[in-house]
This record gives structure tokens, sequence and C-alpha cells, in this order.
């Protein structure tokens, strides 16, 4: 039976006796409007775990002053009968000020915030997005404590935020592990994300060619190319020329540091908008 909890305590108090009983308990964070990449991160951690907690929270403390907080889709019930169909266990929903407490500022100043290492956040999706992160580790760790899950899923789209919440896990000694896994997409190649609504069918069309940019890289470094500059220059050019590059970039998925040469295990990244809409999509050498 799948339940829908809006109180911290009330999920604490589940836990504890799941804790007691001696089950594995899966955490699957979300902001809600789910979709087939979810599920399968869902499928994943019913697969592993005994108990399974899904949250749906936009978190506000990750989104800058001009971002799409307000406009974010907000699927409540629709997200909860994906949950029920799954067999998840709990559905957490809590407020903003459940998470952050009644008339809180949400700032720095105001709030504790997490900040993950700097030069891994002031670069990709950090350097366009400041703040993005600090406030993405602060409500994954708020979450943690909350549940206190045995095992935590992320999908690897969101591959410089997967990197920064294990890292973190590592270095604040947290006793949880954190399961990646691979990207869900269309047929047509297109990454699922919750923003993939607000694409028009041109713009749709257009976004196609930011995965094939990525493939474009991944069939030269099979025919033996690895110069990052060579790679970089093919894959522009399959972009469709009314895509909006805001970066494409190589990096060692072991300590993200900028690489010229692609071995195993290196991330190639890609953020762009097609329209109005930003969009990102990855894939990792293997």
């Amino acid at each position: 039976m799948t339940i829908l909890i809006n109180k911290i305590n009330d999920v604490k108090n589940n836990v504890k006796i799941w804790k007691q009983q001696g089950l594995k308990i899966g955490l699957v964070p979300t902001m809600g409007a789910l979709h087939k990449g979810h599920e399968a991160l869902i499928k994943k951690a019913l697969e592993m775990c005994d108990k399974v907690v899904v949250s749906v929270f936009v978190n506000p403390i990750q989104f800058g002053p001009n971002e799409d907080y307000d406009k974010y889709p907000r699927t409540i019930e629709n997200d909860f009968s994906i949950c029920l169909k799954n067999g998840v266990d709990i559905v957490f929903a809590p407020s903003t000020d459940e998470m952050y407490g009644e008339n809180n500022k949400l700032s720095n100043t105001d709030l504790t915030f997490v900040c993950p290492p700097y030069n891994i956040v002031d670069c990709m999706c950090g350097k366009s997005r400041p703040g993005h992160f600090d406030g993405a580790a602060t409500v994954v760790l708020k979450l943690f404590n909350i549940v206190s899950p045995d095992f935590a899923f992320f999908g690897q789209k969101d591959a410089q935020q997967l990197f920064i919440i294990t890292k973190m896990v590592k270095d604040l000694n947290l006793d949880l592990t954190i399961i990646p896994c691979p990207i869900v997409r269309e047929q047509d190649g297109l990454a699922l994300s919750s923003r993939n609504i607000y694409l028009n069918s041109e713009e749709r069309k257009n976004a196609l060619t930011i995965n094939k940019a990525l493939k474009q890289i991944e069939n030269l470094y099979r025919q033996g190319i690895k110069d990052t500059k060579v790679l970089f220059d093919s894959a522009i050019s399959v972009l469709d020329k009314n895509i909006e590059l805001e970066y494409l970039e190589f990096r060692n998925f072991d300590n993200f540091d900028k690489t010229d040469e692609i071995q195993k295990n290196t991330l190639v990244a890609i953020a762009a908008k097609s329209g109005k809409t930003r969009l990102i999509d990855n894939i990792i050498i293997r």
C-alpha cells in the first residue's frame, strides 16, 4: 500500500519501524512530474530494497531568480498514481515550510547550506546556475537525514549532480550507498526530462541533434580519435543551427578534472537550449 506523507516526523516514524525490522530502505529523490526515467529509478530501488520512499519536492533553493521555479510542472496526483502502480511504500511530498521552516528567507544568510567543492560546482551547469548545486546538495542531505536510506538512486542524466552527491556522501561519512542509473530515452533518442513538455514540435526535432552530437563523439572515439578539440568541432557540426550551445565539456569522471584526451570513464556532457528550453545530456565513455 502506497501512502502520501507531507510531514517529516511521519516519515521518520515509519522509517524507525522499518529499521527495527531490519529492512533495507531505498530513496528516490525527485522534483515530481514523474516520467519513465523516474520509473526506472523506482524499479531499481524496488529491486534492491525492502521499502522505497519517493520524495516529490520542487526545491526553491536550487533555482536562480530568472529560472522556472514558478512554472516548473507540479503533478502530484499523477506522481502518486505512478508510485502506487509501481508499489512504492511512501510518497513524501512536503511543503516548503515543512522542509525549511515557516517564513524562512531561504538564503545562505538565514539557512545552513551544504557547499560542495568550488572547482566542481564552478563549471558546466554550475557556471550558468550559481548556487544551484549548493541548493541541490542541501535538500538531498536533508532528505538523507529524514529517510535514513541504505541506498539512494540518481539518474546519470544529471551527471554533475550525481558526482557531487556521491562525493558529499563520501566526504561527510554518510552511511548509505549512491546507486547511479542509466539515462532513459525516448525512442528518438531524446533524454527524458520533465522540461521536455515545454518543447514545440520544431524545437523537439532540433533537440534531437543534441544526442546525435554525443553519438558522433562516441563513434569517433571508437575509431581511435581521442583529441577533445577534434571531437568538439565534429560534434558542433552535427548540432542544428537553431540550437544554442551552453557548453560541451570533457571531464574525468573520477575527479571531475577537464581532460584534453578521452579515455575510459570520461564524461562528455552537453547543455543547450532548443527555443527557450534548457536541456542537458551526456555519455560516459566506458
